[in-house]
């Protein structure tokens, strides 16, 4: 186990492909949280303590997980934003998508009587179904985190995905296809484990498209898997 500190914030700590057989851990298991997960990073904390003077964040941490072929996986630990504590970066990161939601619900005008502000009730109400998300656009700093994730989603998810390159940042277009909006959702929440959400407006990724250069133009994560 190889700890390197980054900065007051940041420690990455290296774990050959030896040392994940001996503790009979994956990434999969550190993207499921599971208990051994928990004890392996426990472990990596205190001896960053010991050997580099980490000091563990106050409140939480993000995990960022890096697979180096034919040599281990590469962990870096960064302290999140004392503001974003308890969940909230993840509420963050999905409000847009929520946003769309709002788009699509029905608005109920508002008529003012005398000074008192009363819901207008149509005689015969109709309501439109409400539209989910199905699209949403993730950014990451490294093509090997965008790999990582192609090869921790399940190999039957019928998402439509596409892969852009710009500014040395790598996006990822994933769009809802055939996969039911529960493991689409699913998925999406992944995806942060890796990178981050850039947009979930399809309108937004003009920009993009006119000033990247698209490296895969239909299944990205398929190919990038394979």
């Amino acid at each position: 186990m190889k700890i390197e500190r980054v900065d007051e914030r940041t420690v990455k700590c290296f774990l050959s492909n030896e040392e994940l057989e001996e503790y009979d851990i994956d990434y999969k298991d550190f993207i499921l949280r599971s208990d051994k997960a928990r004890e392996v990073v426990q472990e990596i904390i205190e001896q960053a303590e010991e050997q580099v003077g980490y000091k563990p964040p106050k409140f939480a941490f993000d995990l960022q997980i890096m697979l180096l072929p034919d040599q281990g996986m590469l962990l870096t630990f960064s302290e999140k934003d004392p503001d974003l504590r308890d969940g909230e970066q993840l509420i963050e990161c999905l409000k847009e998508m929520k946003q769309i939601l709002e788009r699509a619900k029905d608005k109920i005008g508002t008529v003012s009587t005398g000074g008192d502000t009363r819901e207008a009730v149509p005689e015969q109400p109709k309501r439109q179904a409400v539209q989910r998300p199905d699209f949403a656009v993730f950014s990451f700093t490294v093509l090997a985190n965008v790999m990582s994730y192609a090869a921790a989603i399940p190999s039957n998810l019928r998402m439509d995905s596409e892969l852009y390159e710009m500014d040395g940042n790598y996006f990822l277009f994933l769009r809802k296809g055939y996969a039911s909006y529960e493991r689409f959702s699913r998925a999406c929440v992944q995806a942060m484990e890796f990178g981050s959400l850039y947009t979930a407006d399809e309108e937004k990724t003009a920009h993009i498209k006119e000033h990247g250069s698209c490296l895969i133009e239909t299944k990205a994560l398929r190919k990038l898997r394979s």
